[in-house]
């Protein structure tokens, strides 16, 4: 049994039972991957797949036991890199963060300010995803840190931390009619066109749910990943727009007015981090600046403990 073995086992999974697919994220061919499963199954004694002629359709049950051992000792093997990296230099090394765009853009500057203040020889890379890839980067190693909205915190193999809460806001075009008829509500938003996130991005479901509560039937006539590319929409008068309150800044906006808030249920944003990862000094000190009730200890003890 090796690592390679192991690595190709878990990827295997991860794709969807695809060879083909596994074989090209792990830069080998289609043929030795098939070589090294069936190596693993020799040695093991056990089928760890379910095929159908030389097609994998997907886990035995022994195969559904072995993975989450895989699982945690690819992870433990990584921390280990990670433990001897730190005792031959703690102040330098890279941090990769998984991040939307709105955190990157709106939150977390200040936080990464302040930490390449302090750790200048930290080579710090910012990975904008949505969501769902986020949770990915983590698992699979790609990311340290992760920050996005609730749906990390549902993941049993993360651990997530409540950073901070914030609501959607409602905005128009300054020199339009509605910036100067007052607070708008749900049904006077639903009656305009629409411009907003898409479909999983930045609490949209909070969005969409305020709406068919309501029984109402919005008009989403455009939708983007990006807010300052629904700001530059909105200005263009294409309909109103609904965005994190954080993404609406008086001062730079000025073309732009809020005309509805407190229509949408609060949306929290969590910091993630794989459970059982080893992080080094300065990716805990990130983690303290983001959130000062975070210390190493705090968290150590969270990625340690099990899930319930």
């Amino acid at each position: 049994m090796n690592f390679q073995q192991l690595r190709i086992l878990r990827e295997t999974v991860r794709r969807g039972f695809n060879l083909t697919e596994t074989a090209t994220a792990l830069n080998t061919s289609q043929s030795g991957v098939s070589k090294h499963i069936k190596d693993l199954e020799l040695e093991l004694g056990v089928e760890l797949f379910e095929r159908r002629g030389k097609r994998v359709l997907g886990l035995t049950d022994a195969g559904r036991q072995v993975i989450g051992y895989v699982d945690r000792i690819l992870i433990d093997a990584a921390s280990v890199k990670r433990v001897t990296e730190h005792l031959r230099d703690a102040a330098s090394g890279a941090l990769v963060i998984a991040t939307t765009h709105t955190q990157a853009r709106y939150v977390l500057p200040p936080v990464i300010k302040r930490f390449r203040d302090e750790y200048p020889s930290v080579h710090l890379e910012l990975r904008q995803a949505d969501p769902q890839h986020i949770v990915g980067m983590l698992r699979d190693g790609g990311a340290d840190i992760g920050v996005a909205t609730e749906s990390v915190a549902r993941v049993e193999e993360l651990v997530a931390f409540p950073y901070y809460t914030w609501r959607h806001v409602v905005i128009a075009p300054r020199e339009s009619p509605l910036a100067a008829a007052g607070p708008l509500s749900l049904a006077d938003v639903a009656a305009q066109p629409i411009v907003t996130y898409g479909e999983g991005f930045t609490g949209r479901p909070i969005i969409d749910a305020a709406f068919r509560d309501a029984g109402l039937t919005p008009d989403i006539v455009v939708s983007a990943i990006d807010s300052d590319v629904i700001k530059a929409y909105v200005a263009l008068g294409l309909g109103v727009g609904v965005i994190a309150e954080m993404a609406l800044d008086p001062q730079r906006d000025h073309d732009l007015a809020l005309v509805a808030s407190g229509l949408f249920a609060p949306a929290t944003s969590y910091i993630a981090v794989l459970r059982g990862r080893y992080l080094r000094g300065y990716a805990h000190r990130f983690l303290e600046i983001c959130r000062s009730d975070l210390t190493e200890a705090y968290v150590r003890k969270a990625l340690d403990a099990q899930p319930r």
